[in-house]
């Protein structure tokens, strides 16, 4: 199936009690859905995933997939440090009616090509299409344009892959010696990663602004580059907060400030300072300026 488009992975709101708030998430997904976007990833390795009981990981994807209602495809980070909670939480996505799962190898083992292989053989095993998710920083291994055309010549379940090693040259690569659906997977290398043919962008900062990166993706679709470096330099202050370690807490932030529920973030993520929450502020401040003529 296409990734196309803008896909905001999810953020997950949390009550003052510390429980998801299921409506506030279905509102935030309703508000995504009517701004364009053209998919939603539920429980993204880089959000707060990591920090959600197996129950609570099925509540988020059954709520996202019941607010999403068959508008847009839902996929589900599965990513996981061994073969085994990796098929369980792609069962659950596919038992949950989810579309596909997105998947980082296993996590901080730097395996021979066979192994990942087979990593991925399994988790496509469960039956959905696979999204495969290159970023070193958070994985451990860095899947090069190659190891990832070897790995998808071998499991043929893999059909897209999230590009996010920082190296925007390698979404061309991808593009070119692949069949893969290419997507970018940083929010500041959304123009240059459109630019050199990814089809899709797996991004944080459509949670804030959806309308507007769905409007950068069709800007360069169509050619109008001018337009749309106009527009990327209103979002990059934002989309510069995604490769923070406070993401999670910088986008919750910046959610609140336009109206959304972003809500606090669980342990080990500490509230934002006041210095941090000003440059969330600023950011959106940013967003909200005047095009330029």
């Amino acid at each position: 199936m296409p990734f196309h488009g803008c896909i905001p992975a999810v953020t997950t709101p949390f009550t003052e009690a510390d429980e998801i708030d299921v409506a506030a998430l279905k509102d935030n997904v309703e508000h995504l859905l009517t701004h364009g976007v053209t998919g939603l990833v539920a429980t993204g390795t880089m959000g707060e995933a990591g920090s959600l009981s197996p129950a609570e990981r099925r509540a988020v994807v059954e709520a996202v997939v019941e607010a999403a209602d068959g508008r847009a495809p839902v996929l589900v980070g599965v990513s996981a440090g061994a073969t085994a909670p990796a098929v369980h939480n792609a069962t659950v996505a596919r038992e949950c009616g989810a579309a596909g799962v997105m998947c980082l190898p296993p996590l901080n083992y730097r395996g021979e090509l066979e192994e990942i292989a087979a990593f991925y053989a399994a988790v496509a095993d469960a039956g959905l299409p696979v999204m495969a998710y290159n970023n070193p920083a958070a994985s451990g291994i860095d899947l090069t344009p190659a190891a990832i055309a070897g790995i998808a010549a071998q499991v043929p379940g893999i059909v897209a892959v999230k590009e996010c090693s920082e190296d925007a040259r390698r979404i061309a690569a991808l593009v070119n010696d692949t069949e893969l659906e290419v997507l970018v997977g940083g929010d500041d290398w959304a123009l240059e990663g459109f630019a050199a043919g990814a089809v899709g962008w797996v991004s944080g900062v459509a949670n804030v602004a959806p309308a507007e990166c769905v409007e950068l993706h069709a800007l360069v679709e169509g050619g109008r580059l001018a337009e749309a470096r106009a527009l990327y330099a209103r979002l990059l202050p934002l989309a510069r907060l995604d490769m923070s370690p406070l993401l999670v807490q910088f986008f919750k932030r910046a959610m609140d400030q336009v109206g959304l529920v972003g809500g606090p973030s669980r342990p080990p993520r500490m509230p934002l300072s006041p210095e941090q929450q000003a440059v969330a502020d600023a950011a959106v401040a940013a967003l909200r300026a005047p095009v330029a003529a």
